[in-house]
Order: structure tokens, then C-alpha cells, then sequence
């Protein structure tokens, strides 16, 4: 299950640039100005212990885990109306939103509201949303409302529910906040609204506030301080230059420069799965090691249907051995001698670096 992510937020505050530091493929925009189209790519998920797990397990190639990114085109105050606007469907199968926030000066690109205010821009870019989520709400109360009138009670039920978000949305809140029953969220699942999403914002700042923020920084942990989501501080300008060396120990060099460890890309992809609760997993062999991503709490049965639906039909058993008892130990052979080797049913909950072998049969 690849994660899929939108990047969101109003034109000119970096969000091609940050993309840029995301992503293998560049994407270009003028300051100032929203290009008439999203940008696309796939990124590759990082992580180290792929490469340590090949030390004692040699191997054709190496997969990662990869998060498709959407970058549509800015978003304006503008009612929905804005060319951005247009491009809101392009997120709707988003996992999660990722929220680029200007958080720097520059006279050569003016804010397009005339001054730096990251919480401004938040405020405007949800209120967009919100609307974008009215409408499709009140679509399918219209649709309803038919059923609901020649007395189907389960319409009344989901009718009430509507309204309920209806309401909510109209208040200027967003969907993730509206007090419904989990029961009840379903109702609105095929809608897949927008500011019910859950989001990542990104503080995009130059190079000398990378490590320590700025008071714009500030404003924004500060506005959503009661808020369950993640915010970053990245240098977006200074990363999308970097990301362009060829040279892996260069990148590094220049990161450290900056005050930095690693790429943003690294912060990003932690952050989503800490957001979204996402664990990895392993298949280890000599044709290919390889990482999966899977929901924390998925059985063994549901988390082999993510490498193939024939492996959850048909599924026996699954072999497990622990990242890091195969690494101490330095084979599945020792792992078998040393009573690491486990035997598992479906119902068996995988770990974050669990290595699994699906025994099955169709």
C-alpha cells in the first residue's frame, strides 16, 4: 500500500520548492504565479536497514516502501474560484495532507497577501477546503433527502448525520473536528472530504532558521499547539539545491553545513507514518529485499494481502524472524537455532522490522 500525500497551500509560499526537495522529478513555478497543473512523482521511502539486512542476506535488488506526492497548484482566497481551486480533486484519495507554510522573507518574491503571516495562509487554505467539503455534503444531501421524505429510515439516520457536518462546516470548522461516532464517520467516507484529512505542516524557511525556527515558526506550533498533527521546519530552497547533487556525500556535507543531519524527505516520511500509524515490514531473499508499509494492528493474513492478494486468499502461515535478531545473529538459520524463528497464524499482529516468509495456497 503505497502512502499517498497531498501537497497543499497558497500560491508563492514554496510548495513546488519543497516538492523539489521531496522528489526525483522537478517541477517548476514562477514566483508568485500557480502553474495550471499538479506535479506528480514517486518517492522512495528511506530506510537504512534495507541495506543492513543485504550485509547478511545478498540480493538482486533492493525496494523501498514509496509515497506518491501530489503537489496541485496554489490556492487562492477566492471562495473556490481560484486556479488552484481547481485542482482540489486531485488530493481527494490523499492519505494525508501535507500543508506547506511561508515562514521567511524575501523582497524579490512578495507574500501574495502583501506580508508574511503563516497563520493567515493556514486559515485561508482550510477555509477553501471547508468549502470544497460543503459542497460535496450538500451534493449528497440532496440525493438523500428523496429517500429520507417517503419514510427510509436508514436515509434519516444518514440525513442527520449530513446535517450535523453540514452545520460544522458552515461554522468555519473543519471535518476532522466534527463530534460524530466512528460509526457514524462512515456515512461520509465516500465523500473522502478534504479537511477531514489528517495534516503535516511545513514550515518552509531559509537556511539560517533551519535549526532553531524563527517567530514565524513559533506562531505556528503556537496556533496549533492543541491540535493532534505534526509540524516541520524545513529549509526548502537550500534542500531543493542540494537534492540536485549527484554526489550522496556531497548532499551530506552540504546538509551539515546548514545545521542539518539529515534531508527533509527523512522528517517527512517518519512524521507521516507517525501521523497516519504506519509500520514497516520485510521479505528477504536472494531475488529481492524489500519493504512494505502497513497499518499498525494488521494481522499477518491482511498484511500478506499487500504483497499479493493470492498470499491473504490462500494464506497458511507465515514465518517470522525479528529485524534485529536477524541482524545480531546473522542468518535465518541461526535465528532457527537460537529458537528466533517463529511459526505464526493469521491472526498474529505484525511489528515495525518484522521479516516474514507467507507460506500459502490457492
Amino acid at each position: 500500500m503505497a502512502l499517498h500525500c497531498g501537497i497543499i497551500g497558497i500560491a508563492g509560499v514554496g510548495k513546488t520548492t519543497i516538492f523539489n526537495c521531496l522528489s526525483s522529478t522537478k517541477a517548476t513555478a514562477k514566483a508568485g504565479f500557480s502553474p495550471n497543473k499538479s506535479n506528480l512523482s514517486t518517492i522512495s521511502v528511506p530506510d537504512a536497514r534495507l541495506y543492513e539486512l543485504e550485509k547478511f542476506q545478498k540480493t538482486e535488488k533492493i525496494v523501498h516502501a514509496t509515497i506518491e506526492m501530489v503537489d496541485i497548484p496554489g490556492l487562492m482566497r477566492s471562495q473556490g474560484k481560484g486556479e488552484g481551486n481547481k485542482f482540489l480533486a486531485d488530493i481527494r484519495n490523499a492519505d494525508a495532507l501535507v500543508h506547506v507554510l511561508r515562514c521567511y522573507e524575501d523582497d524579490s518574491n512578495p507574500h501574495i497577501e502583501g506580508s508574511v503571516n503563516p497563520v493567515r495562509d493556514m486559515e485561508t487554505v482550510d477555509l477553501e477546503l471547508q468549502i470544497k467539503d460543503l459542497e460535496s455534503v450538500e451534493k449528497k444531501i440532496h440525493r438523500i433527502e428523496k429517500a429520507a421524505k417517503i419514510g427510509d429510515k436508514d436515509a434519516k439516520k444518514v440525513l442527520d448525520i449530513l446535517m450535523v457536518y453540514k452545520h460544522h462546516l458552515e461554522n468555519f470548522q473543519s471535518a476532522r473536528t466534527v463530534s460524530v461516532g466512528v460509526e457514524d464517520r462512515k456515512h461520509v467516507e465516500d465523500l473522502a472530504l478534504l479537511s477531514a484529512k489528517p495534516v503535516i505542516y511545513v514550515c518552509n524557511v531559509d537556511a539560517p532558521s533551519v535549526s532553531k525556527g524563527n517567530k514565524w515558526v513559533d506562531k505556528v506550533k503556537d496556533a496549533l499547539k492543541d491540535q493532534e498533527t505534526e509540524v516541520l521546519v524545513i529549509a526548502g530552497a537550500a534542500e531543493a539545491e542540494i537534492s540536485e547533487l549527484d554526489n550522496p556525500d556531497d548532499r551530506l556535507a552540504f546538509l551539515m553545513d546548514i545545521g542539518l543531519e539529515e534531508p527533509g524527505v527523512n522528517k517527512l516520511v517518519r512524521s507521516a507514518y507517525r501521523l497516519l500509524n504506519l509500520l514497516t515490514f520485510f521479505t528477504v531473499g536472494p531475488k529481492e529485499i524489500r519493504a512494505w508499509t502497513i497499518k499498525n494492528g494488521m494481522n499477518a493474513q491482511q498484511s500478506s494481502g499487500v504483497i499479493h492478494s493470492d498470499l491473504e486468499r490462500g494464506f497458511i502461515r507465515a514465518e517470522v524472524m525479528k529485524y534485529n535478531d536477524f541482524i545480531s545473529l546473522g542468518s535465518e538459520q541461526a535465528c532457527k537455532d537460537k529458537g528466533r524463528f517463529f511459526v505464526e497464524g493469521k491472526n498474529y499482529i505484525i511489528g515495525d522490522g518484522d521479516i516474514l516468509h507467507v507460506r500459502f495456497n490457492v
